[in-house]
Parts: C-alpha cells; structure tokens; sequence
C-alpha cells in the first residue's frame, strides 16, 4: 500500500511539474498578470553593437508602453538573455527565457543564431519578432516575423537606389562568401544590377578565415575601373578595407548595407576615412520626424550615444506587437501558443508608422517579411545623414 501511494504521488508531482513548468501546450509558467516578453542577442563579443542597441531600442519601447498603461491594460515585463552571436548559446537563452514564463520574442539579433532559435520557436509556436535577423530563411513558420528587410531587398533595393541616382558607372562588389547574409544581399544586388544594366566588372569574396587584408580584393576593384565599391559586409570588416584603400591611394565611393551601421564606434578606426560612405538603412537618427527625435532624445540620455537602424527596428517591434496584441485582445493568461495563434493573425492587419515605416509605414506579409521604405544615408562629419 505504501509503495502504491509513493507511485500515485509521484504521478501527481510529475504532472503537476510539466503544467508549471511549461510542458506541453504551450503553458508559460510565468506570471499571469504582466506580459513576459524576452530578447536575445550578442550583448558581448564583435557583434555587442547590434545587440545592445536592440536591447536598448526594446527597453525604450517597453518604457513608454507601461507609463502609458501597459499592453491591453497589463504592464511589460523584459528580459534580454546575451547569447555573444553564438547560436548553440542562443538555443540556451530560448530555453531560459521559457523558464522564465516567455510571453512573446523580441529576436534573436543576428541571423545565424536567428535560424537556430527560429526552428524551436516554430516547434513551440511562439510568437517572434527578428528587428534585424535579415536572411529570408529566418521565415521557417508563420510564428516569425522581421521588422528588417530581408537579404534580397537590401540587395535589390541597393541596386535600385545606386542606378536611379547616378552614383556610379562601374561597381565592384567585395562580399564574405561564408557568410548567408552578405552572399544573399550579393546575389541579389547583382540580379537586380543586371536588370537595370549597372555594370559590375568586379566580383571579389573573401571568408570568415580570411578578413584581415582585403587589398588583393581592392586592387581587382581597382584595376577593373570600379568608381563605386559595394559592401554588403559588416561594419568591422568594412573599416579594414576603408583604411587599407586610403593606404593604396584607391578612393571609389562606398555604399553599404545595414551591416555597415556602427563603422563610426569602431574602436581605433579614424572615422575621417568613413568620410562620403553611403549606406541603405529605414532610419537616420538626425530626422525632423518628432517620434525620431522623441527616440533619439531618450536613447541618447540613457545610454549616451545615437541610436542606430538596429534600435530603431527594435524599438517598432514592440510597437508591432502592441498594435497587434491590442487587435487580438490578448491577455496575459493565455499560453503563449494561444497568444502566438492569436498574434500572427493580428500582425498581417495591422499598419504602423514607427521610426522605420516611412511616410507609408510598416505593415507585414503573412510570410512574416515587411514592408515598408528604404532610406539612405551618407556620412558626414562624423555623423549620419540623409540623403534625399
């Protein structure tokens, strides 16, 4: 008899821990009167601008809707896991962040991780929102969503912009061939380059193995007459080749893509020589619009420097998720597979302005991709400006 009861017991205990533990459909385990919204991203490491600025960006976002008086009348609780661009450790937030009683995620920051976490958020169909994981792959279940462009718009829209402006005769293209996000923006930017009868007479990759001397890359660039030099590259890399073109004398334009955004902080980078680059971005931090300067104000007394395009796409997808949890008439006591089922009908309605969206706004595909403007900006005197 005693052995029975022990059994019997132990059974309740075992069921009793996967209901509160979140096991099974969908159960949060968290508090059932605050929303739980979670982030991960690299807070440390090479890739730390991006991710903070997103943690930051989110924070902000979160502020302004609980003074206001929360989400559908319930207020935001954050957490933001660091998962150092590393997707085994991303995989280790998520799962943490599950703990916690996760409502919703703002994430992940960058893309690799991005896909890793995308896949067990589709096995749990838990609402997600990438501000800046770029790859359309990331899009592997109609629970994810990106506030970013995508790989092939920046590429496209590249192209499109350098064309329509004039800016060059000839481009020379230098891209990381092992990275999804730089050779998808590449492919792309060549398609569409194609079609609109830009020449490309340089097509130059190097690897994750080989980014510290790009000046092979550079003369081919050179020696093929580029007058304009496409980097659909990050930010790090990028201030290597700027500083190692000025060595050799090479001074085409630089026009580069979302992952250039932060070459200003590079950490012993003469920032003279970003001098004239361009980049595309849906946001420039020195905008009349009044929500921008609002954001750049607050950002900038909190956390003392400007906010870049990866705050900003943070920042509108709280606000994503504010109209669309409004639309939907979500409450903290629904699992968050109810939530996500909810949520993902709800964001394919909605339209918002955000700091992004343009004068047409943001407004999402059921594929989760969004649209909305792309803008572009040139640096100037140390700063980021618009180019009308």
């Amino acid at each position: 008899m005693k052995k029975l009861l022990s059994m019997a017991l132990a059974l309740v205990l075992a069921v009793g821990c996967l209901t509160a533990c979140g096991g099974g459909s969908g159960d949060k385990g968290g508090s059932s009167d605050t929303f739980r919204i979670g982030g991960i991203g690299p807070a440390t490491g090479a890739a730390a601008i991006y991710g903070n600025a997103v943690k930051y960006g989110t924070q902000i976002a979160v502020d302004e809707i609980n003074e206001a008086g929360g989400l559908n009348g319930y207020q935001i609780e954050y957490d933001f896991q660091d998962d150092v661009h590393d997707a085994e450790k991303s995989v280790n937030a998520y799962n943490t962040l599950k703990d916690w009683g996760m409502d919703m995620l703002v994430g992940t920051v960058t893309t690799a991780p991005c896909l890793a976490v995308a896949d067990k958020t589709v096995q749990d169909n838990m609402f997600t929102i990438t501000p800046s994981a770029s790859s359309p792959d990331v899009l592997m279940g109609d629970n994810v969503f990106q506030v970013c462009f995508t790989d092939p718009n920046q590429g496209s829209k590249s192209a499109e912009y350098i064309s329509e402006n004039k800016l060059a005769t000839k481009v020379g293209i230098i891209y990381d061939s092992s990275d999804v996000y730089s050779d998808g923006i590449r492919a792309k930017f060549v398609e569409t380059a194609k079609s609109l009868n830009l020449e490309i007479v340089s097509e130059a990759a190097f690897t994750a193995d080989s980014k510290t001397d790009f000046q092979t890359q550079l003369k081919q660039a050179q020696d093929a007459g580029a007058d304009l030099v496409f980097l659909p590259i990050y930010y790090t890399e990028a201030s290597i080749i700027l500083k190692q073109a000025n060595d050799m004398g090479y001074a085409p334009k630089f026009f580069g893509v979302d992952g250039m955004d932060g070459i200003l902080t590079v950490e012993n980078f003469d920032t003279s020589l970003a001098e004239g680059v361009m980049l595309l971005t849906p946001f420039a931090a020195d905008s009349e619009d009044e929500a921008v300067k609002s954001f750049v104000t607050k950002y900038q007394e909190a956390y003392k420097e400007i906010p870049n395009q990866f705050a900003a796409d943070a920042y509108d997808a709280v606000y994503a998720i504010k109209a669309a949890a409004e639309k939907a008439e979500i409450t903290p006591e629904m699992t968050y597979s109810e939530i996500s089922d909810a949520m993902k009908a709800a964001m394919v309605e909605i339209n918002i302005k955000g700091l992004t969206g343009g004068d047409e706004g943001l407004k999402w595909e059921a594929t989760g991709e969004v649209n909305k403007q792309p803008k572009a900006v040139i640096i100037q005197g140390g700063k980021y400006v618009s180019m009308e």
